[in-house]
């Protein structure tokens, strides 16, 4: 592919900042041997760098491989998707700086450190998207996506900083639609193609971990969180028109884009006592999606309405 040669620079660099980091900045963490732990981060590092590696090239099959490229330049694509690129954008950045700053607290750094070198993940591992994509002639590097990356990292900062903890976090859910097939070399054409790129059936959620905020006298379910969630549907086009005349041609009504508001319940599974290591594991990376639930939609269209299990 054309990109593996940009692909590898970018990896070697991410993974020298990373390492130069750990070797220069970080104080000694070991009270006892004085050393500081360095190789810990650095398997860390390298630990990143191989699994971004793998989820580049699947980016690069799924999203440019078909795309002529330029020089590098800047486009602004703020009002388009309404807006469900940057939410996808700030969930993305979030659970990776979340899932940095959980890793280098087992590695022997202070909470500190830890926290602070882990929130910057998530923007050292979506700038070189964003730079892949300013070469790339049909859009370009978005500023407003540096911007929701940025916000998903600081959210993961500022709640380290207030509580140690995260209580509110970005979940992500998905479900087929039937726009996809109305233009599949841009909204997909495989379920996992279709998971990333049909904004249509993705919804973001910010799940709330009540029980976090409530005294603990008050015996509330710690597995039990409430969820706001946000969606939109209708959106083949981003053009007004050709998305209108689509959708009079194939369901004899024109496709007007709207925006969906949800409440639910959500289940913490982080909460969810185990002694089993595989199953806490199985437990950690589940709970950055928001499994089925009964739902409560809002929306312009059908003002309320109530789904029995939304996903």
């Amino acid at each position: 592919m054309k990109i593996l040669p940009k692909l590898f620079l970018l990896i070697c660099f991410l993974a020298l900042a990373l390492q130069a980091s750990a070797g220069t900045l970080l104080v000694p963490a070991d009270t006892v041997s004085g050393k500081i732990p360095n190789k810990k981060v650095a398997l860390y590092s390298a630990g990143i760098g191989a699994v971004y590696v793998g989820g580049l090239v699947v980016l690069s099959q799924a999203w440019y491989d078909k795309n002529t490229q330029t020089s590098f330049h800047f486009f602004n694509d703020n009002a388009e998707w309404k807006q469900m690129d940057k939410a996808g954008h700030f969930w993305g950045a979030f659970q990776e700086s979340k899932g940095g700053v959980d890793a280098l607290k087992k590695t022997g750094l202070s909470e500190k450190q830890a926290i602070w070198l882990g929130s910057l993940t998530g923007i050292l591992l979506q700038t070189p998207i964003e730079l892949l994509d300013g070469y790339q002639e049909s859009y370009g590097a978005s500023p407003g996506d540096l911007i929701a990356n940025t916000a998903g990292s600081a959210a993961v900062l500022a709640q380290q900083l207030a509580w140690r903890e995260i209580r509110i976090q970005p979940k992500f859910s998905f479900h087929k639609t039937r726009y996809a097939a109305l233009r599949p070399d841009v909204l997909g054409n495989s379920l996992a193609e279709r998971a990333l790129k049909d904004y249509n059936g993705q919804t973001y959620w910010l799940s709330v971990d009540v029980a976090k905020f409530l005294p603990e006298e008050r015996k509330y379910p710690k597995w039990l969180n409430l969820a706001v969630g946000y969606g939109a549907e209708e959106m083949v086009y981003n053009d007004p028109d050709a998305n209108s005349q689509i959708g009079i041609e194939k369901f004899g009504t024109p496709l007007k884009p709207y925006r969906q508001y949800y409440l639910t319940v959500d289940l913490n599974l982080r909460a969810i006592k185990t002694r089993s290591k595989v199953l806490k594991t199985a437990f950690y990376i589940l709970d950055i999606f928001h499994l089925p639930a009964p739902a409560l939609e809002y929306n312009n269209r059908k003002k309320l309405r109530f789904h029995g299990l939304y996903y």
